[in-house]
């Protein structure tokens, strides 16, 4: 960095090298800027790095003062932190936006049909398409919704796909969030930090709008309640201010301009729910419910829970109450399920996936246990519920101990495990405290489905800020960046 007076023209990319046998979001190979990536880079080149380092700084210091945090469970603290927001985006060109697009709605409209088939007829059970001890013993199977037609028939209305690109720079599906996916509210905010930084090159940029997803969830869930004119039947059911993504509670509900409650705010009157309120009690007929199944209603999963609705699931079966997601959708979250999606789309749509997955082995199949058990030092193994980065062994990463830890927990429960193969995620220039370097990141894409579907243009790109890591979880020390999905005319 220079010794002399502002501005700074030391560029920030000068001494950037790429990973070997990585693909890199912004530079090829060779070195050279990627033809989407060379107006962003030009734009950000001309700051120089000590004027960027001092927007970062009031970027990070812009979250804390607006409280946008997050809390981790394993910390001693208990703390609130800021999820660490990088300035320099994630660019994605116009066209490969739109097969991206094609194939999160595609495998959205797979999962919905797949639910609706496992809570009814089963056929695909019937025609062994996948088999029926894994849907049926799956921990998020849930047979008390089996036979409960959701308003609307959609399951899925949100859905939060994770993403990851190869070496190949192909986007592939790496898992399916269909339960509560969380993150969106980071992608706002850091859209509004973004331009309040950067405003001009942001201006300069031509990147689709992300504004309008809050006002798209809210139109989607009215159009599936039972009475989908009215406006006012909508809430969001937070757990409550101590859980870790309350704050993104509040910040939908807000954005939505609906209510948010909690379940000490809802009771359930002949099998419809209602919302207390000073004026009285006033009809509930949607619910972004933020909260797990078990906890949803005493009288029907956990006795013990104090988070949820005595009656809530009575006012569900009888079709009086829409709730998003939908209770069961678990079982499509389950990663032994995942294998069996590609094959989902064409039972059900009669069509090839448009996104590719990662080659996965399903420790539940004798011939795919005896190869992991055989490579637990070559391969990533997760447990199939588990969330977050935990549950987790990174095989080539791994001690010899660690190693024949996880080997003896396959053996004693292999339906609870599967591998992948260790695949080199995609790098993006981060900033870190010695310039900018590569780090390898995720996409997290948002698809809101009520009569139609839309997908949100970009979303979530998580960033693992430690040097080599390959997790990019927040709970695991991951940040965030803006991901910039440029305009474009239609190819």
């Amino acid at each position: 960095m220079g010794s002399h007076a502002m501005p700074d023209p030391s560029p920030l990319f000068t001494d950037y090298a790429p990973i070997r046998g990585t693909f890199d979001e912004c530079f090829d190979e060779s070195g050279q800027v990627r033809p989407e990536a060379e107006r962003v880079v030009r734009l950000l080149e001309g700051l120089g790095g000590r004027e960027f380092q001092s927007r970062q700084r009031l970027a990070d210091s812009t979250f804390l003062r607006s409280g946008i945090t997050f809390s981790v469970y394993s910390d001693s603290q208990g703390a609130e932190r800021i999820f660490p927001f990088d300035l320099i985006p994630r660019i994605i060109p116009a066209g490969e936006w739109q097969r991206v697009e094609r194939g999160l709605e595609q495998r959205i409209q797979a999962l919905n049909l797949f639910l609706a088939d496992v809570y009814g007829d089963q056929r695909i059970l019937a025609e062994k398409i996948i088999p029926e001890d894994m849907v049926l013993g799956a921990s998020g199977y849930t047979e008390q919704v089996r036979g409960i037609v959701p308003p609307g028939g959609v399951h899925v209305h949100i859905g939060g796909i994770d993403l990851i690109r190869g070496p190949d720079g192909a986007f592939v599906v790496l898992e399916d969030n269909v339960r509560t996916p969380s993150g969106v509210s980071y992608v706002l905010e850091n859209r509004m930090m973004m331009k309040k930084v950067f405003p001009y090159v942001f201006a300069e940029s031509h990147v689709r709008g992300v504004e309008e997803y809050p006002l798209r969830l809210r139109d989607a869930l009215n159009t599936v309640g039972p009475a989908p004119d009215d406006e006012d039947g909508t809430a969001v059911l937070t757990p409550g201010p101590f859980n870790s993504a309350y704050f993104e509670h509040s910040f939908l509900a807000r954005r939505m301009g609906v209510p948010l409650v909690e379940g000490s705010d809802l009771f359930v009157d002949d099998d419809r729910l209602y919302a207390k309120t000073t004026l009285g009690a006033r009809r509930i007929d949607v619910l972004y419910r933020r909260i797990d199944d078990p906890f949803l209603d005493p009288e029907v999963f956990r006795k013990d829970s104090v988070l949820g609705v005595p009656g809530l699931m009575r006012a569900y079966a009888k079709g009086n109450l829409a709730l998003a997601n939908a209770v069961g959708n678990g079982v499509a979250d389950d990663k032994a399920i995942y294998p069996f999606v590609p094959d989902m789309i064409r039972f059900y749509l009669s069509e090839e996936p448009v996104l590719g997955q990662v080659p996965t082995y399903v420790c539940a199949r004798d011939d795919d246990l005896a190869y992991v058990l055989d490579h637990v030092g070559e391969l990533v193994i997760k447990a199939v519920n588990e969330a977050g980065g935990y549950g987790m062994l990174i095989g080539p990463q791994a001690t010899r101990r660690e190693r024949r830890d996880f080997a003896e927990r396959i053996r004693n429960d292999p339906r609870n495990y599967i591998a992948q193969p260790r695949i080199e995620l995609s790098t993006c220039p981060t900033w870190t405290r010695k310039g900018v370097g590569p780090r390898r990141v995720d996409l997290r894409p948002y698809v809101v489905t009520g009569r139609q579907t839309f997908v949100l243009p970009g979303g979530l790109t998580r960033v693992a800020l430690v040097e080599g890591s390959y997790v990019v979880n927040s709970s695991q020390g991951g940040g965030s960046k803006d991901t910039w999905v440029l305009e474009g005319s239609p190819t």
